[in-house]
């Protein structure tokens, strides 16, 4: 396994490996919903770029840059082992170098949700895997559906500038009682991360009622909210029923419809979400 921290080594790696490349871009402190991107990666390609960068620009001023988790030495072993065959660990002036000016702004799907709350995080995290594409210039590009609007500005990005990468979404990885997998789950303490699968029981219990023919979206979110409202150390930012494409929130809810949702819970920011029908 190459670990190199230049543009010129990726680059160089990427032309002496033949055959085709799978990237994962990350931020490192992995976890099994990584791995299991590296691991989808390696049975659908012949070689595996996986990256690791805290990106300092998709963070707001009062987030957790310089707090986020970070343990290198783990991540390659678990990478190694995981049948990555190259990661780029680059400085921040190495992907910003001085001068650097140059932003990409994806429009409306940035804007509700995440983008409500967060307002300059996706010009951030639009920016990094554009470069992470050029720098790799790999034929798939591997995602988690926990971040479902990113999944959706990255699709967005990459039809509107051409890129002829295929993006592949992967399923949440869980804790055996729902939690969906997350670096920031390490901010929990043990009566928060006891009160954490909420969220899963509130998405559960709107898909459940969806099966069972409610279908009405405002109803759905009502009851996603009703179950988070039960948990004391919840503190809900936001809850949606929204269609899957444009994140437009939905008056009745058509298989396909993602119900998602933030909250925080102590020093943590959760989300989640679930595609009822699928």
């Amino acid at each position: 396994m190459h670990v190199v921290s230049s543009v010129a080594d990726v680059r160089r790696i990427r032309r002496e490996l033949a055959g085709s490349w799978g990237l994962v871009p990350t931020m490192g402190f992995l976890h099994a919903g990584h791995l299991a991107l590296v691991e989808r990666a390696a049975a659908e390609n012949d070689h595996v770029g996986v990256s690791i960068f805290v990106n300092p620009t998709q963070f707001g001023p009062a987030e957790d840059l310089t707090a986020y988790p970070r343990d290198i030495g783990r991540d390659l072993e678990l990478l190694r082992e995981a049948g990555a065959d190259l990661v780029w660990t680059p400085p921040v002036d190495e992907v910003y170098p001085p001068g650097y000016q140059t932003y990409v702004a994806v429009e409306e799907v940035t804007k509700p949700l995440e983008g409500a709350a967060r307002p300059t995080h996706f010009r951030g995290v639009a920016t990094v895997v554009a470069k992470l594409f050029n720098v790799f210039q790999p034929d798939r590009a591997y995602f988690g559906q926990k971040d479902a609007q990113q999944v959706v500005v990255i699709r967005q990005m990459a039809r509107d500038l051409d890129f002829p990468i295929e993006i592949v979404v992967c399923p949440i990885v869980r804790e055996p009682d729902g939690l969906a997998m997350s670096s920031r789950n390490i901010y929990l303490t043990p009566e928060q991360r006891a009160a954490a699968p909420a969220l899963y029981r509130a998405l559960c219990a709107a898909r459940d009622a969806w099966r069972s023919g409610e279908h009405d979206a405002g109803r759905l979110r009502q009851i996603m909210a009703g179950i988070l409202a039960a948990e004391t150390l919840a503190e809900v930012e936001y809850v949606s029923a929204a269609d899957p494409i444009t994140l437009v929130e939905l008056e009745d809810a058509a298989a396909g419809a993602l119900l998602s949702l933030a909250v925080r819970i102590g020093r943590a920011r959760l989300i989640d979400n679930v595609l009822v029908g699928w």
